[in-house]
């Protein structure tokens, strides 16, 4: 008997476009013989199911489940395609685990440390996780510019805290530059990271659980044609993305060893893609991602693809494994 799947997307975040984009792609490529795929939208204003022609169906919140044509429709899975809030930070996590509700993505409380950047490399950097240099600072508290300098140098990132697709990121070169860089991450988050500079050779790497086995896949190397990887260089073509990344043996063993560490160590599930600079052979942990673009196009089925992995299989495999 088919599988009823809920592909949720959208989200409460300026990620919302993008993650319409990878639900699409989830919902165009699952097996039709094995599952029976629903697109879930998912807003602020309201949670609904989008038909093949554009009609929608209110979710009931209670149970997450649709009346379609007088029919009561529950789901077997959901495949978690939303970036950002609230599928990224752990909250949709912890509704469907109250619910009982198998899901493609980890833990609430895995996802919730991961996207945060400051937690999460706080907790890894005691396991002697390579990072870069921080300084943290929330909304409200005064700006010691001498202080950031001081302690992450210059050229330095200024970050959201809590987003993605390098919305609130700011790459600065000189003291003067800080208070609108800070003024722009705060526009996405409360909290910021201040990153010192790691100059060097910066790849991405896709860990998945595949065939109930921890697999590492191939690392991608990005080449962005502006000032750092940002918005433009993600998904308006501004970067090379080459793969498997033209880094040493000694390199590519290294990464591969400590995102794999990283996944286990930090019991994660389902997708993940992990983004490092290489300081000679040393990989430096920039982020987490949990869940990733699905996009065609995107990093992590660019790595399936040259591990022999085609868009159907990886997508089927993450709802096998969270049915596991």
């Amino acid at each position: 008997m088919k599988k009823n799947i809920a592909i949720i997307m959208g989200g409460y975040s300026s990620e919302y476009a993008i993650s319409i984009k990878s639900g699409n792609v989830v919902y165009k490529y699952l097996d039709r013989d094995k599952y029976n795929p629903y697109r879930i939208v998912i807003t602020r204003e309201r949670w609904f199911y989008m038909d093949d022609n554009n009609q929608d169906y209110t979710v009931e919140k209670a149970d997450f489940s649709l009346i379609v044509d007088s029919n009561k429709i529950t789901f077997d899975c959901v495949f978690n395609a939303i970036h950002g809030t609230p599928g990224e930070d752990g909250l949709m996590q912890a509704y469907f685990e109250l619910l009982g509700i198998p899901h493609t993505s980890c833990n609430h409380y895995e996802a919730a440390l991961t996207f945060n950047k400051r937690d999460v490399l706080s907790t890894l950097k005691p396991y002697g996780v390579p990072c870069a240099i921080s300084y943290f600072l929330n909304k409200g508290q005064d700006v010691d510019a001498d202080a950031i300098v001081e302690k992450v140098g210059l050229p330095c990132f200024v970050k959201a805290n809590r987003a993605g697709s390098s919305y609130g990121v700011s790459k600065v070169y000189q003291k003067e530059e800080l208070d609108q860089a800070i003024e722009n991450a705060f526009k996405e988050d409360t909290q910021i990271i201040i990153e010192s500079f790691l100059d060097g050779t910066e790849v991405s790497v896709g860990v998945i659980t595949y065939n109930n086995k921890v697999t590492v896949l191939p690392a991608t190397e990005i080449i962005s044609e502006n000032d750092f990887f940002d918005f433009e260089a993600k998904y308006l073509g501004k970067s090379k993305e080459i793969t498997p990344a033209r880094i040493s043996e000694k390199q590519e063993s290294n990464v591969r060893k400590l995102a794999e560490f990283i996944y286990k160590t930090l019991g994660l599930k389902g997708y993940t893609r992990s983004e490092f600079i290489f300081i000679g052979d040393v990989p430096h942990l920039l982020e987490i991602n949990t869940t990733p673009g699905l996009t065609e196009e995107s990093l992590l089925p660019q790595q399936a693809k040259t591990a022999g992995i085609s868009l159907e299989d990886l997508f089927d495999s993450a709802i096998v494994e969270a049915l596991r």
